[in-house]
This record gives C-alpha cells, sequence and structure tokens, in this order.
C-alpha cells in the first residue's frame, strides 16, 4: 500500500489501458478492501489478458467458467461479468470516435482538480462530478461504476488530488497538475 502512495495514487494517467485497468481493479474491490485489490493485481492482469479490452471483450462463458475457479481474482460472477461489459462498452467508446482518456478527463476539463484537505475525515466518497461521470458512464454501457467507485477511481488516476496537504505526494503532484 505505502509503495502504491507514494508512487502511483493521484498521479494523472491518460493511456486508455491504463484507465480500464483502474475501472477492473475499482469494480473488482467494490465492497472488499483496496489491499486485496491490489494484493491481486498480478492475478488480474493475467487472468484479464493484461487488460486489453479487444481481447476481454471476447471472452464467451466458458471463460467465464474458467474465471469462476482462478483464485489469483475475486471469483464473483457478477463481477466477471461486468468486466466483459465493460470491455464491450469501451469499444463502442472508440467505435464513436472517443478514447477513454478524452471521454472521462472532459468531466476535470482535462486538469486534475486540486482539493486542499488537511485530514483524512474531509475526503469525500463522492462527488457532484463524479455523480455525473458515473451517469454518464452507465449510459455508455459501463457496469460496476457508481458515484463512489467513480471518485476512487479519479482518486486513482489522478483525476483529484486528494492527497492531504501535509502528505509530500500532495506537491509533488501539483507540478504534474
Amino acid at each position: 500500500m505505502i509503495a502504491y502512495h507514494d508512487r502511483e495514487w493521484g498521479v494523472p494517467v491518460h493511456d486508455d489501458r491504463r484507465l480500464f485497468e483502474f475501472i477492473v481493479l475499482e469494480g473488482a474491490q467494490a465492497g472488499l478492501s483496496w489491499s486485496t485489490i491490489l494484493r491481486r493485481r498480478e492475478g488480474y492482469r493475467a487472468a484479464f489478458a493484461d487488460f486489453d479490452p479487444m481481447r476481454i471483450a471476447r471472452f464467451d462463458k466458458r471463460k467465464i467458467a474458467a474465471l469462476m475457479r482462478d483464485e489469483r481474482i475475486i471469483r464473483n460472477r457478477r463481477k466477471i461479468e461486468g468486466t466483459v461489459q465493460n470491455a464491450r462498452a469501451y469499444l463502442a467508446l472508440r467505435k464513436r470516435g472517443l478514447t477513454l482518456d478524452e471521454f472521462m478527463w472532459a468531466f476535470v476539463k482535462r486538469k486534475p482538480i486540486v482539493n486542499r484537505r488537511t485530514r483524512t475525515s474531509q475526503l469525500p466518497a463522492s462527488s457532484a462530478i463524479s455523480d455525473r461521470l458515473a451517469k454518464a458512464m452507465k449510459q455508455a454501457g459501463f457496469t460496476f461504476f457508481g458515484t463512489t467507485i467513480c471518485y476512487a477511481h479519479m482518486q486513482a488516476v489522478g483525476m483529484v488530488n486528494d492527497h492531504l496537504v501535509s502528505c509530500f505526494r500532495y506537491k509533488a503532484l501539483l507540478d504534474k497538475a
């Protein structure tokens, strides 16, 4: 968790494959701890074709059944099927001529929102922007991406800088904003 925080959490991500990876991982995390998912990240990478939406979109019932037996991931049928659905929604978005980067980052005007929080108790579970983005993602066909998961995704991929102002990462990420 420390390495993830110190190197990755909150760093702006504009690569579609990485954005999709975080959608998969955040969806898997629903109802679980983030540390549980981070420990299984490499298992997810192996089980879900290195987060390649084109390959995942072709997963059929046999592949889903195999994933239900894969101990490297969270074996929840709805979450696994949701990942396949999200890959298909991603491809539909691309067919419309949009990248995931363009679609998602438009909600923050392509620039991270920099908050000035001093206590973890100030961190919200969602925001008006995560409400709107989650709704747009749902309309685009994505699943397991409600406003709370959406806000966590926004924090993870640097759309929101929610490091506390006392954290060394807060200032380091200001330079990337």
